[in-house]
């Protein structure tokens, strides 16, 4: 059943540049060799989402976000300044302390006439950050884009563009916490920033010491293919606890102690992988984000503070024939083994990958990516106005390419915990999937529930 459209009108400020609150240092910082590589050059659209608090009444949010998003940056200054291409396309921060780009906005609308559709996709994400021209491009640009849009009910959505090659996910939650203890009222933030991106810089001279299937280079064409990127679509399934459940009892005893990313992770390879319909004996690949702050070991001390990008996805390659042809313990099997792939050498041996072959991009073909954000908990980032309803990736994908998606937290309508898997096929190939996610589950899970259409006027 289709719903009324949701009519509303998003009036917004002139988009302005706020720099840092103090003086910061004049200087370029080179960005690592695991930062630079082609397939982290692009923004990831975020989303934060806060009801009303009583007791912040009197405080605009825009002006307390503006002001304490100024006292953060004194700390992460690099945010401030331009990213510069240098030779062999090294990337580098002219920290010019310029600042990023802010938009001030104010929406006729509350979060109940949303209904339960406040999780991707968003319809109206656009209207929630606009587009400012160039803000697409990663270098010499603002490195973020961030409006601040106030709600009718009092409630407000912070969304903003995240510059993958300036940090990951913890990098992310680790500013996100910053910005919000400024707006709390602290001083300085609880954990100081590290840069040190030094320590995943190739070796010199570079070598290759382990195998990277993610790499790969594969010159036959992409399964989804130019003329169906229009029909392209976004849809969120849910996993709630009976569904993993469900999908531990499909496995065999000795790997029943597997992870819900293990879990998840097969599930979604192999029901994307029929939805797609390959052929038998084409590869097939299924690549893991495995953060590997925990594998280094600098000065004695995790990497506590370090907020550029720290992790590898390790593939685990198989053909469609036995992905699809095997019982599904095959491919939880080949999952769990992915991230014990991920050590400190591993890490070396991609940076130096990344020289040897001028920043290459990970495999596309017939691939798809998927990343834990669980433990990045960014519902959890609270300005002054409590924890986000929703705090997370605005959509599946990942710049360019569709076959990436996340593991996101969701508490639904009715309170339930849930797993949030955002995905981005074709629509022929998304009916495909569902049906497939459907019959693996024994017909319990539910996709999106029909959102409300969305219809705006912008002033």
């Amino acid at each position: 059943m289709t719903s009324s459209p949701l009519l509303f009108t998003v009036r917004r400020c002139q988009p302005e540049l706020v720099p840092p609150a103090a003086p910061t240092p004049c200087e370029v910082k080179l960005l690592s060799d695991i930062d630079d590589q082609e397939g982290l050059r692009f923004n990831i659209p975020m989303i934060f989402i806060y009801h009303h608090e009583p007791s912040m009444a009197e405080k605009d949010p825009v002006k307390v976000l503006r002001h304490a998003l100024s006292q953060a940056l004194v700390y992460y200054y690099p945010f401030a300044g331009r990213i510069r291409e240098g030779a062999s396309r090294k990337l580098m921060v002219d920290c010019t302390g310029e600042g990023v780009m802010f938009i001030e906005a104010e929406a006729d609308v509350t979060l109940d006439q949303f209904g339960d559709a406040l999780h991707p996709p968003f319809p109206c994400f656009h209207q929630l950050l606009y587009d400012v021209r160039g803000s697409e491009q990663i270098m010499d640009r603002p490195i973020r884009l961030i409006q601040v849009t106030r709600l009718k009910c009092g409630g407000f959505i912070v969304a903003m563009n995240w510059n993958h090659t300036m940090g990951d996910a913890a990098g992310l939650r680790q500013f996100m916490n910053a910005w919000a203890e400024m707006a709390r009222g602290a001083y300085r933030p609880s954990i100081q920033p590290v840069w040190n991106r030094e320590i995943l810089m190739a070796r010199d001279p570079p070598r290759i010491t382990c195998n990277h299937f993610e790499y790969e280079q594969i010159l036959s064409p992409n399964t989804i293919k130019e003329k169906d990127t229009a029909s392209l679509v976004h849809q969120s399934f849910f996993f709630r606890a009976s569904d993993i459940a469900t999908l531990r009892l499909l496995v065999p005893f000795h790997l029943r102690q597997c992870t819900t990313f293990d879990l998840i992770a097969s599930c979604f390879w192999c029901c994307r992988t029929k939805a797609l319909q390959l052929e038998a004996d084409e590869e097939v690949r299924m690549m893991c984000i495995a953060n590997a702050r925990s594998r280094f070991n600098v000065n004695n001390s995790p990497l506590v503070g370090y907020y550029g990008n720290c992790f590898a996805y390790p593939a685990a390659v198989t053909t469609a024939r036995k992905l699809c042809g095997n019982p599904f313990g095959y491919a939880v099997e080949l999952v769990r083994k992915l991230k014990a792939e991920v050590t400190e050498e591993y890490m070396h041996s991609v940076a130096d990958l990344m020289v040897i072959k001028e920043r290459c991009l990970f495999t596309t073909v017939r691939s798809c990516i998927i990343s834990d954000l669980t433990r990045a908990r960014l519902s959890e980032v609270n300005f002054g106005w409590g924890e986000g309803v929703y705090g997370g990736v605005a959509k599946g994908g990942a710049g360019p390419f569709p076959g990436a998606t996340y593991i996101v937290p969701y508490k639904n309508i009715k309170g339930e915990e849930t797993l949030m898997l955002p995905i981005c096929l074709p629509s022929e190939d998304m009916k495909r999937f569902a049906k497939e996610l459907d019959e693996m589950l024994g017909n319990q899970n539910h996709p999106t529930l029909s959102a409300p259409s969305f219809a705006m006027s912008t002033l």
